[in-house]
């Protein structure tokens, strides 16, 4: 089968050989999957696949049909049209995968927009929901906004009631993400204090001085760490953080293990599966590429200036 590969540091397109489904495994044939940072760091060197995964071909994320089902599973048959959240391997026709991992892909969902799925919303809702706890009324600020997950976590918080302020660094990025979560004020980087103090944080950029705004929670809040593309090593004025009785959680979905994973697929698929159907969760989609021209993707992910995100077509 074709996969896109990392060689030396680069995405290239190679071959791969044809997976087998482990008793409790399905082998899915990938129509579509998702780009995420991710990918680019494990190019790096500086995010492996977790043991079990291909080392050498990345993707988090895919949609696709069911061809062949292990002896153990049962629920899922050939043809089904599922996506999952995957600990890598995703950019390649076929991939073997542990059927807890499987969501369904609603009818009104096609496979593009159910390939940048499974990664962000389900970020989204361990992050927003099952860490920091989210409720209705509340103030939340998501940094990083017009990105993949930066746009999930604006629309789970959205959904869950909270009162949402999207940091957005380039203005002509602005309508769009308006365009997505209507009842959300958008602003820059620098108009986020203005609009705080703020009951949760999302932090997706990162940088030496993200957790500066630690000063912006109110009583009990909560900065909730997701991305560091801008750098991991940060500056923490601890008594901010005392004074606020606030809390820094982080969180990371691919080193987990197979039952947490499954675990949490169960939960975005109760608390996010009926809101998805209804078409009231949109996955706003940068760019498409044949599976051929994966380092353009690539390139694509690694450039300033997107909106959602940036998909693979496998067929």
């Amino acid at each position: 089968m074709r996969a896109a590969r990392i060689e030396d540091g680069r995405f290239v397109l190679g071959e791969a050989a044809d997976p087998v489904a482990a008793d409790d495994q399905v082998v899915v044939r990938v129509h579509a999957a998702g780009l995420n940072a991710a990918d680019l760091q494990q190019a790096r060197g500086a995010y492996p696949a977790p043991p079990g995964w291909p080392e050498d071909i990345p993707g988090l994320e895919i949609a696709g049909v069911v061809e062949e089902t292990g002896r153990e599973v049962s629920g899922w048959s050939p043809g089904d049209r599922v996506m999952a959240v995957v600990g890598g391997g995703g950019h390649a026709e076929r991939l073997a995968i542990p059927a807890g991992l499987l969501l369904p892909v609603p009818d009104a969902i096609d496979d593009v927009h159910a390939a940048g799925f499974p990664e962000a919303f389900s970020t989204a809702w361990d992050g927003l929901v099952d860490q920091a706890g989210v409720r209705p009324g509340e103030r939340v600020l998501v940094t990083g906004a017009a990105g993949g997950v930066g746009t999930a976590m604006a629309q789970v918080a959205g959904l869950a009631g909270a009162e949402v302020v999207a940091s957005v660094r380039r203005a002509e990025l602005h309508a769009g993400v308006r365009e997505l979560t209507p009842r959300a004020t958008v602003v820059t980087p620098d108009e986020e204090e203005d609009h705080g103090p703020y009951d949760v944080i999302v932090e997706l950029v990162g940088g030496p001085d993200c957790l500066r705004r630690v000063r912006w929670l109110k009583p009990y809040g909560r900065i909730l760490v997701i991305g560091v593309g801008a750098g991991e090593e940060v500056s923490l004025r601890l008594f901010d953080l005392m004074k606020n009785r606030g809390r820094v959680l982080g969180s990371s979905i691919r080193s987990r293990s197979t039952h947490e994973k499954t675990v949490l697929a169960h939960r975005v698929r109760q608390g996010l599966f009926a809101a998805l159907a209804a078409q009231k969760l949109t996955v706003p989609i940068d760019s498409v590429y044949p599976l051929e021209r994966a380092p353009d993707a690539y390139a694509r992910l690694g450039s300033p200036g997107k909106l959602g995100k940036v998909v693979l077509r496998t067929v």
